[in-house]
């Protein structure tokens, strides 16, 4: 095995590792929005990420990113903390998460289509119908399982709006990896939301506060969107997408929904078709990733 290729296997492994976490967002968010105002739920969990950060950037007295750095690390965070938190707790009020899933399976799709456009991937033909597969099936798969119920045209702008902002974050954020680790990327776009977020979760709370009741599976719910999704699954999210490269990293995330469904399959039963889709998008996949090695090498940690 070459060097080439071993680093795009263990970027693939770090990938897959963040994408089992994101795949808790939104089951998490449909619980804390339950309880929580849906932009509260998405600026406190940002604040929990960076609370967390604070402690790792002072233990390892990171500096100050350099001023280049700083635009697509603020577009960055327009995406992770403010495009797709808020604009998914919004839409899930409205709607359900199966039929989220339909829509959130094109992020592989746009994730690579921003990478092309924005850092210059070059990718094969073959790439783009393993890409389409990989979409197809999981949209196929979704709507199997109730994809179809609880759309409204409302719902569905909010989503598409939640899957570009993720989109364009990773790959914004990924591209900065080329040249910091990737929890400093994370670290730094959640300390920098801080002059928001932090006034708005505490404003939010007291305007809100009386009109939900909370309940501790609710608050567990939100501190687990801020630790995980918010936080440590970027940190293997940017490492692999580092090494394996943005549009073949990010294919990875096809596997997403089908995670979170699968589990619901395990423990609550339900058929083969679960199955059967998640063989064609790990075909689909596996497919995508045969097309490329990356031509850079992630920093260190």
């Amino acid at each position: 095995m070459s060097a080439g290729d071993a680093r795009v296997r263990i970027g693939l492994s770090w990938a897959f590792l963040g994408v089992v976490l994101f795949s808790f967002s939104v089951p998490l968010t449909k619980v804390a929005v339950g309880g929580f105002d849906p932009v509260f739920t998405a600026t406190s969990r940002a604040v929990i990420a960076a609370a967390i950060a604070i402690v790792f950037l002072s233990i390892r007295r990171i500096p100050i990113p350099p001023r280049h750095l700083w635009k697509p690390i603020l577009i960055t965070m327009l995406g992770a903390v403010f495009g797709w938190p808020i604009l998914l707790a919004i839409a899930l009020q409205s709607t359900t998460s199966a039929h989220t899933a339909v829509i959130a399976a094109f992020m592989p799709m746009t994730t690579a289509i921003f990478a092309v456009m924005f850092t210059h991937e070059r990718v094969s033909k073959s790439f783009w119908v393993a890409v389409a597969v990989g979409t197809a099936a999981l949209v196929a798969f979704s709507l199997s399982r109730g994809g179809l119920e609880g759309g409204s045209i409302y719902a569905d702008l909010l989503i598409i709006g939640a899957v570009i902002s993720s989109s364009l974050c990773y790959v914004q954020g990924a591209a900065v990896t080329r040249v910091m680790p990737g929890w400093q990327v994370i670290s730094w776009v959640v300390v920098f939301s801080l002059p928001v977020t932090l006034p708005a979760t505490v404003i939010l709370w007291w305007v809100t506060k009386d009109s939900y009741v909370t309940t501790p599976v609710e608050w567990g719910a939100l501190l687990l969107l801020g630790i995980s999704s918010m936080y440590f699954g970027f940190f293997a999210w940017y490492r692999g997408l580092a090494l394996a490269g943005v549009a073949h990293g990010g294919q990875v995330q096809q596997l997403q929904a089908l995670l979170t469904l699968l589990w619901s399959a395990l423990f609550l039963g339900e058929g083969w078709g679960t199955v059967a889709a998640a063989l064609v998008v790990v075909i689909a996949v596996g497919w995508a990733q045969r097309s490329r090695t990356p031509s850079f090498v992630a920093p260190e940690e």
